[in-house]
């Protein structure tokens, strides 16, 4: 594509009055509303918003003004998606050298990190540069870190291909984008900013921790929790809100001159009491709060010089961050992980350690942000769609005994959900009103909006009070994860605020700016009520096993629970990956009823929340995909789908938690009449979705299980094909040899982790060449395609003093063998002649040695029928990398011998060899049409031999995407 007439057009007016441009008294507005803007429509972005979207949704953002460091700064502008930011721009005038000057690099990074965006753009038309901005900045950096491209304007119009392929709106949708930022991701160097942020709180609590341990004699590890979590919160609440232009920035950095810090840290918290009075400050009874009093922490002894390194580390040039521009979901993201440690007190010395619940997960996974929308615009979106203000809030008294939206997240850790919710209810009330009349609701005693530019309105906070206060409910067993989840929403409510928009509003309404939340926000265990000790008495616990308890009575915590019968929705990540604990074990089989043998927590809080529920209202959690299929769920199963409505089940082809070893599932369902059918969502990527079947019921029920890809036309045909004998009734089936390598591919023939004489003795058998006739040449998985193997270069002694021996047979005789793992088709091949066969593949003979008989299994499983059969009747191990058993391949029907195809695949076979030794196009053409001619007959012939009619081997070919086949190269490719 040729560079737009614009922007030629633009390109020849800059070189044409470059010097004028280039003066100092040319300024930044001025080369914005002449040059960037254009070029930035030029690559579809709306930038005036012409299309009318409503402001969660404009594409392009020109950002508020914040104070930063002292000064009125911000992004020039914020391109998004969905509402959701990709990049910044920052623009500066010409007369700025951007190739060279440090200052304008290093202010954009410190944006784009802040904010997580993995690429940004500095530009003053003359020049474009683009930083990768998931290397941490520091202030000793170049103009050129950190910068992956960069052009001059006259490169606009030879590489508007270039540019657009990355920048473009299209591409941002079309993926291009992203897949640019993953190719450029620079391999060192990079910290990512919640990993930055995580290790500079975590040196805070340990810095404290020890210090407040050391300097106060009699406290207790709780209190020393406690005092340490609120210091470390108060500081980061205090220090964003000078970053948004709330508080006067740097009266934190002022504290380092002089001594006594932490007593006049505590008058900056005493003044926040008096300001926001939100349970976070809470020292005195006349606040209003209604939390526990906090009469300890201010009181403590803690040493400046502990103080003073935290907060040098707050403000430039020591700090990269912008906390302006911190999102909630990173700020979660960073104490999720953070809430996975407790200090732990030893004498007076303080040590952080690994809660044992997060040991034993295997670690923290917070709920990436994809997830978590999905989930809320499913649940809380649909609700929302038809619905007006009043009905939402529960005032339509139109409607008998109104109830208000009601979410609550039984499991809220850092606030994730609930984070998310209320960013969602925040938008829609906005929109809900603007769409009405924003006049109208920017007036009388108690208005909703108020205009903040001529086309630009703001809720009051007052409203963003009420939303907070009437709709978002959260519990969470740990009392750190509560604190974490009210930091969260009350930065929140104060976002895009300025420090006079707040005065004005709290004289106008007479509150305080930020709302106690202590009637939201619960502690406890949402799983055990007060009847715990109904059959265990009470005495017999001390005081950390009853807290360890932590019972939790839903209609005393929630007072208006029982009359509005329950939550409209119930959303989530509940704890999986581990059982409950003995303590619970007895309380749980008499209280639960979707559990067996030793059920994983997230089955509890499935039950637990499908209890929750008000009549018409919606569970949606993201638990592991194993209650789908496995037998240790069938109870789950069977209860869900006989009392609930399931409306949605969604599944991933890729790890949602990267660094779990865990497949996963979204479940959406209503306390509603039941539903017959049942869509399934595949997310092949954060991005990409779409429905891919939909599953009846009834059929579930019949089988037992949930099949993402079950179709009533795959059991008819897997049916017929089962009248047929197994596999296993005529040959003979084994698994290659597990063979020590010393090259990272294999492991010890005396078994695993053998380390012993032995083990060195056995590398004598393992050679590059053939020493003695015990030496066979090696196959490996990776040596087999479809019709089609080689030998891997090796050679592989066998014999009986391996930890697994095979009969010489195995090794000898003509034979079959297959990957384990499973393609679109089959990768097998014949082996003729003696091979030393791997791990990585099962070994079929025939009894007699019978070659016809192997050719025609051969061409059965090698067929479309082969793989489809495979992953179409049994739950296949590992859906990433799928693969099936012995077991399975021995049940594998085969229908009766024919001689035709035999004769199909000996061709096939023929043809296979030929390909490859090919030496001109028109021999290689011909071949592959004749192949391609064959492959349709034996598939043709194979549904024939099972009785299957042309319709379902239709059916078939389509499921395994045979319509148009691939060349040799890529099929192999594909199969290996």
């Amino acid at each position: 594509m040729t560079a737009p007439k614009i922007i030629r057009d633009l390109v020849d007016r800059f070189n044409l009055h470059k010097e004028s441009y280039k003066a100092a008294s040319y300024n930044e507005t001025q080369i914005r509303r002449e040059f960037i803007d254009p070029f930035c429509k030029a690559l579809g972005w709306d930038i005036d918003n012409e299309q009318g979207y409503a402001e969660a949704y404009k594409d392009v953002v020109h950002e508020d003004a914040i104070k930063i460091s002292g000064s009125t700064k911000a992004p020039d502008y914020a391109f998004r998606t969905g509402g959701t930011r990709k990049f910044f721009l920052e623009a500066k005038k010409p007369a700025v050298n951007i190739k060279t000057e440090i200052s304008p690099a290093f202010q954009l990074r410190r944006y784009a990190w802040s904010a997580k965006l993995p690429l940004s753009i500095l530009t003053d038309f003359e020049e474009f540069a683009v930083y990768d901005c998931r290397i941490k900045p520091e202030k000793t950096d170049k103009a050129s870190t950190a910068r992956i491209s960069y052009y001059t304007y006259k490169d606009y119009i030879d590489k508007w291909d270039e540019i657009s392929s990355i920048f473009s709106r299209e591409a941002i949708y079309k993926g291009s984008f992203d897949k640019y930022a993953d190719d450029n991701k620079r391999k060192h160097g990079t910290a990512e900013v919640d990993d930055a942020f995580l290790k500079e709180i975590e040196s805070w609590r340990e810095a404290l921790a020890r210090n407040i341990a050391l300097r106060n004699s009699g406290i207790s590890a709780r209190e020393l929790n406690t005092a340490v979590q609120k210091t470390i919160d108060r500081i980061i609440f205090l220090r964003i809100a000078e970053d948004r232009g709330i508080e006067t920035y740097g009266q934190l950095q002022a504290l380092r001159t002089g001594k006594e810090v932490y007593k006049r840290l505590g008058a900056l918290f005493r003044k926040a009491d008096d300001r926001y009075n939100s349970g976070l400050f809470h020292f005195k009874t006349s606040d209003g709060a209604t939390e526990t009093l906090d009469n300890f922490t201010l009181g403590l002894s803690i040493d400046d010089s502990v103080l003073k390194d935290i907060l040098k580390n707050l403000y430039y040039p020591e700090s990269p961050y912008e906390f302006a521009f911190m999102p909630a979901d990173i700020l979660g993201q960073v104490y999720e992980q953070f809430l996975g440690k407790v200090i732990r007190l030893t004498g007076k010395r303080a040590i952080i350690e690994e809660k044992p619940e997060v040991k034993k997960a295997g670690g923290v996974y917070y709920t990436p942000t994809f997830v978590v929308r999905h989930i809320v615009k499913n649940t809380v979106g649909l609700f929302l769609a038809d619905k007006s203000p009043a009905q939402v809030a529960g005032l339509d008294k139109r409607i008998k005994n109104p109830t208000p939206l009601r979410v609550i997240d039984p499991a809220c850790g850092s606030g994730s959900f609930l984070i998310e919710v209320y960013q969602y209810l925040l938008d829609w009330h906005r929109d809900q009103y603007i769409a009405d009349d924003p006049e109208k609701y920017a007036k009388g005693k108690e208005p909703k909006l108020y205009q903040v530019s001529k086309d630009a309105w703001r809720l009051t906070i007052a409203e963003r009070r009420r939303i907070l206060l009437t709709h978002i409910y959260g519990v969470d067993i740990d009392p750190q994860a509560i604190e974490v989840t009210k930091l969260s929403l009350l930065l929140k409510v104060l976002e895009g605020e300025t420090s006079d928009a707040i005065a004005r509003q709290m004289d106008m309404f007479n509150l305080r700016a930020l709302p106690d939340l202590v009637g939201n926000i619960r502690c406890g265990n949402s799983l055990v009520s007060s009847d715990f000790y109904k059959s265990y008495q009470i005495s017999l616990f001390d005081a950390e096993q009853q807290l360890k308890v932590n019972v939790f009575d839903w209609r005393r915590e929630f007072s208006f629970y029982t009359k509005s019968g329950g939550f409209q929705f119930v959303i989530g990540n509940p704890p999986y990956l581990y059982s409950a604990g003995q303590e619970f074990s007895g309380y749980f089989k008499s209280h639960y009823s979707f559990s067996q043998y030793q059920t994983d927590y997230f089955v509890y809080f499935v039950e637990a929340a499908l209890r929750l529920l008000r009549e018409g209202g919606t569970l949606g959690f993201i638990i592991p995909d194993s209650w789908l299929n496995s037998e240790n769920f069938s109870t789950m199963r069977q209860r869900l789908f006989a009392g609930w409505s399931v409306d949605q089940i969604c599944t991933f082809t890729f790890k949602v938690f990267k660094k779990a070893n865990i497949e996963n599932s979204i479940l959406i369902a209503s306390n509603k009449p039941l539903t017959n059918a049942v869509p399934i969502i595949t997310f092949t990527s954060p991005t990409e979705s779409a429905l891919t079947n939909t599953l009846i019921v009834e059929d579930i029920n019949r089988l037992g299980i949930v099949d993402p890809f079950y179709q009533r036309d795959a059991e008819d045909i897997i049916k017929r094909m089962d009248k047929c004998t197994g596999l296993g009734r005529t040959f003979e089936l084994n698994r290659g040899l597990h063979a020590y390598r010393t090259d990272g591919y294999g492991q010890s023939a005396f078994g695993e982790g053998t380390q012993t004489k032995r083990d060195q003795e056995e590398r004598s058998y393992h050679s590059p060449t053939k020493k003695n006739k015990t030496y066979l040449p090696e196959i490996r998985g990776r040596d087999v395609f479809w019709l089609r193997h080689r030998t891997s270069g090796e050679f592989i002694a066998y014999g009986k003093w391996l930890a697994e021996p095979r009969e010489p047979k195995f090794m000898t005789s003509p034979k079959l063998v297959c990957r384990k793992t499973l393609g679109s088709v089959l990768s097998l091949a014949l082996v003729e002649e003696p091979a030393a066969i791997d791990q990585s593949l099962y070994i079929i003979l025939h009894p007699q040695n019978d070659t016809a008989q192997l050719k025609f299994a051969l061409a059965v499983l090698g067929s479309s029928l082969g793989a489809w059969y495979l992953r179409t009747k049994y739950a296949i191990y590992d859906k990433l990398h799928p693969w099936y058993t012995k077991k399975n391949l021995e049940q594998f029907p085969l229908p009766k011998f024919d001689s035709k195809i035999v004769a199909t695949v000996d061709r096939l076979l023929k043809i296979e060899g030929e390909l490859p030794l090919a030496r001109i196009e028109s021999d290689r053409r011909r071949l592959e049409n004749e192949r391609n001619i064959l492959v349709d007959r034996l598939d043709t012939e194979v549904f024939a031999a099972f009785g299957l009619n042309t319709t379902q081997g239709t059916f078939v070919r389509s499921a395994v995407g045979r319509e148009s086949l691939p060349s040799v190269d890529s099929r192999s490719s594909r199969a290996s």
